[in-house]
């Protein structure tokens, strides 16, 4: 088990994701009655921090061959990408309905991050004999 905690890294990464994501819907918001701004959004998680070869090997422990290049990826900035929808007369593209979706979306995602997190230490306590 402690040969893989992999799924802390992409935990820590999902966390990292749904930071980001947060902070360019709050940007968002925050120009709602901006003339000309366009609503970003950041690309999905499995998008952002998936493997650059998913049919090569896999390390599963470190004395593998390439080990160490098998990771999340939560070193990774999410990029902002612009939301395509509807313009406003003055050439704004956020809806607060939209946003306040999303950010409901990224506080999930980040709830479930820290939860795995949670859990995964929990069993490694478990597993030590710690409580």
């Amino acid at each position: 088990m402690f040969e893989k905690t992999d799924i802390l890294a992409k935990a820590a990464g999902l966390a990292k994701h749904s930071a980001a994501r947060q902070a360019v819907i709050a940007q968002n918001v925050a120009n709602a009655d901006t003339p000309g701004y366009r609503a970003k959004d950041v690309s999905s998680f499995t998008k952002t921090f998936q493997l650059d070869d998913s049919s090569a090997m896999r390390a599963t422990r470190a004395r593998h061959i390439g080990a160490g290049t098998d990771v999340a990826r939560a070193d990774i900035d999410p990029r902002p990408v612009y939301r395509a929808g509807a313009m406003s007369p003055n050439g704004n593209s956020v809806a607060l309905e939209t946003e306040m979706m999303a950010a409901a979306e990224a506080k999930r995602d980040h709830d479930l991050a820290l939860t795995i997190y949670k859990t995964s230490l929990g069993i490694m306590r478990s597993a030590l004999g710690r409580r």
